[in-house]
């Protein structure tokens, strides 16, 4: 069978090129000690009039590159070192049955990368900032789920792309975590499972550097997979794989909509169709390639993302626009803003009249916008723009942080509280 046709997208990636250098403020925020009291001056500074003195943190792919995993749009993102990459939209997904097939037999193969992978310094040090106080809520773009596995009970978190850990059904809607369904895919196809596990011994996963994903320095991997040392998933979790035979792979339908099949609007019984292993299956009344069909085939399970061309649930878009109405400042950290669901979310804070922060290495889509009327001398915590790696300011941070609430607390009670810390020392920091 021949391999699946890739056609030219509908709809292109926003922002593939860099933005402009940014303007840093204040001016001389351009070491670690003066970053971290300027973002330390930024959280503590008196919020403006009527605002509340919390602060709502947007994160993105940056964050978690410390991790190991690829962001998009860095010096090392998928989109600066793979020209011709671009992500599968969720108008082919739910169209095609050969490009389901591709995109799971590459999800399958980059699972590994984001399943071993664990929150870094960057993670924990905003759990930390919201046992402090002074993170109420958290948006994130990323769909590792690390904020959740960091802070699970303390910063209430926004996943606004979604999250790869569950899988769930196109038609019920029902989820399916992704350690399940990652099983049933090798039990479904015992080759490509084979080829995963001999990978993962030849050592294909790993890299002398997990932050630029370079090849490792192992030469033991047998010919046949030396094409794949230095394996790097991309944001997405998926990994190229040329020339792979995607159209014999295979996956198993929704288990909820297989055991107890819906009716359509018309009241027809929507059956799935499975092969003799249990894999999902077109209906024999459907060609191979179903494309142009219009009819929606039941028991197909997606990624739980928000794939490009797919809209965001109403729930999570109200829920990330009051987490911003909720707070009196927005701190932007690890993101270019590219995408127009978060930029609209800092366009919303700016219309609000929250004072905004940005730490991100590189340029940011609207920050001219964001800092316009903003001397950049600025020290009186309105708005602060540092061109840093967050793993290299934010733990620092909350070290000071917990510094100067220590310093002031009395009696007994240790409890740290961001109303405890006096602006005026991090802005004497600054001067």
């Amino acid at each position: 069978m021949a391999a699946a046709v890739v056609r030219k997208p509908l709809m292109r990636i926003p922002y593939t090129e860099p933005f402009a250098a940014p303007r840093i403020i204040p001016r001389h925020a351009t070491t670690p000690s003066a970053a971290i009291a300027a973002l330390g001056n930024f959280l503590t500074a008196p919020p403006p009039s009527g605002l509340p003195s919390s602060t709502v943190v947007l994160t993105g792919a940056g964050l978690s590159v410390a991790s190991g995993l690829a962001d998009y749009r860095g010096d090392n993102g998928t989109y600066r070192i793979n020209k011709t990459y671009r992500p599968i939209y969720f108008h082919e997904f739910v169209a095609s049955h050969e490009a389901r097939k591709r995109y799971w037999a590459r999800s399958f193969v980059g699972w590994t990368t984001l399943h071993k992978a664990k929150p870094n310094a960057s993670h924990y040090a905003l759990r930390d900032l919201g046992r402090l106080g002074y993170v109420q809520s958290i948006i994130t773009q990323n769909v590792d789920s690390f904020h959740r596995i960091a802070h699970p009970d303390h910063t209430s978190t926004v996943e606004l792309h979604g999250y790869l850990r569950s899988a769930v059904c196109t038609t019920c809607h029902g989820e399916v975590p992704r350690d399940d369904f990652q099983a049933e895919l090798a039990r479904l196809n015992p080759i490509w499972a084979e080829f995963l596990y001999e990978a993962i011994e030849a050592g294909a996963y790993e890299s002398e550097n997990p932050t630029t994903g370079a090849p490792g320095t192992s030469s033991d991997a047998p010919p046949s997979l030396k094409f794949v040392r230095g394996i790097k998933s991309n944001p997405d979790g998926d990994v190229d794989l040329p020339d792979a035979p995607y159209s014999t792979f295979r996956y198993p339908p929704c288990p909820h909509c297989l055991a107890n099949p819906l009716k359509a609007e018309d009241g027809t019984q929507l059956h799935v169709e499975v092969d003799s292993d249990g894999a999902w299956k077109m209906p024999s009344h459907t060609s191979s390639t179903d494309s142009a069909a219009k009819t929606k085939h039941p028991g197909i399970l997606k990624p739980a993302v928000v794939m490009f061309g797919e809209s965001i649930s109403p729930a999570v878009k109200h829920a990330a626009e009051g987490a911003i109405d909720q707070a009196g400042r927005l701190l932007v950290l690890a993101t270019s803003l590219a995408t127009y669901s978060a930029w609209r979310l800092a366009t919303r804070a700016k219309d609000r009249g929250m004072p905004i922060g940005i730490v991100n290495m590189g340029g940011v889509r609207g920050e001219d916008v964001f800092f316009a009327g903003i001397d950049p001398d600025e020290s009186d915590g309105k708005a602060v723009r540092v061109e840093m790696a967050t793993d290299a300011v934010l733990p620092p941070l909350v070290e000071e942080l917990q510094k100067q609430s220590s310093s002031v607390s009395h009696g007994g009670d240790r409890t740290l509280s961001a109303g405890r810390v006096n602006p005026a020392l991090f802005k004497d920091m600054l001067s």
